[in-house]
């Protein structure tokens, strides 16, 4: 705005053909009464202001310099970030033809029964993190898992009402019919370190209404962990959230049925990827006392390493 102000107190008058020149008419852009004819008064009040301060037209020109180099490397910038994303979708690509070559071709007759239909005897819901893809971790193939990630691999209860993940729970199982639920949770998880980061002020993020959801593991972590560090009742509660994931399963009554009759197992899992191990456990419906004391027992314990 600075640079408009010599226009104000130029006492030089405008040239004649000033008007000739600026046709008058309205424009849009700067409001419906703006005329082209004040951009022309403008820039030629400016040009003879310049005659009189040589010292005002040099910071004009190295602002103008200033700006020019800015918008330089604006643009080299700019080529830089295009490049590099067309570098990431170039390795995507290679990556896609190798699938095809490779996986796709060679099994075509599998992939073409998939492309009818899927069966798979197991629904995965794993955290949403990079760095846990059970695909990758535990080598299910197109068609093996019916797959689920989100912020910390919660699953709400029942009770608390539509979301994404209780949807494909009740396709994965009422539709899809699959007949294990496998729950894993894994090291230094942002989610989990969310949860018991929490202070008692409201926080009307999504991620705290979103881990919440794990607030019982949160509170029987603080009580049987409370003498540990933060870290260690980070890692604690990581385990516990599963746990209690396994138990907001039961709250939904076809998934109840289905474990009762024995058509449907839970497990647990936990995936350290410091140290790459896993941990690996499954629901004793009958050996747990659910409906008095909510204690849960737990069978098939492994770890591999």
């Amino acid at each position: 705005m600075a640079i408009l102000a010599p226009a104000s107190v130029s006492k030089d008058p405008l040239p004649s053909s000033s008007s000739a020149l600026t046709p008058l008419r309205s424009s849009t852009i700067f409001g419906p009464k703006f005329k082209f004819r004040q951009i022309g008064q403008t820039q030629l009040s400016l040009s003879t202001s310049f005659k009189k301060s040589s010292g005002f037209k040099l910071k004009g020109w190295r602002h103008s310099e200033g700006i020019t180099q800015e918008f330089q490397v604006d643009k080299l910038e700019t080529a830089a970030e295009v490049e590099n994303e067309c570098d990431f979708f170039d390795k995507m690509k290679h990556r896609f033809l190798s699938f095809k070559k490779q996986k796709f071709m060679e099994n075509l007759e599998h992939y073409q029964n998939l492309a009818d239909g899927q069966a798979p005897k197991f629904m995965v819901i794993a955290c949403a993190d990079s760095r846990v893809c059970p695909s990758n971790i535990l080598g299910f193939q197109p068609g093996e898992a019916f797959i689920v990630r989100n912020v910390a691999n919660m699953v709400p209860p029942c009770e608390s009402g539509p979301s994404e993940t209780n949807a494909a729970l009740e396709f994965a199982v009422n539709s899809v019919k699959v007949e294990n639920i496998l729950v894993i949770g894994h090291s230094r998880c942002g989610g989990i370190h969310a949860l018991m980061s929490m202070q008692d002020e409201e926080d009307p993020s999504f991620i705290r209404s979103w881990v919440l959801v794990g607030k019982n593991a949160r509170l029987n972590t603080k009580a049987a962990a409370s003498s540990l560090s933060f870290d260690h009742q980070c890692s604690h509660c990581e385990k516990e959230s599963v746990n209690c994931s396994l138990l907001n399963l039961l709250t939904y009554p076809w998934i109840e049925e289905k474990v009762r009759a024995g058509a449907l197992s839970l497990h647990g899992g936990y995936y350290n990827f410091v140290d790459c191990t896993f941990e690996k456990w499954t629901l004793d419906y009958d050996g747990s006392n659910l409906k008095e004391s909510k204690e849960v027992a737990f069978r098939n314990r492994s770890f591999w390493s």
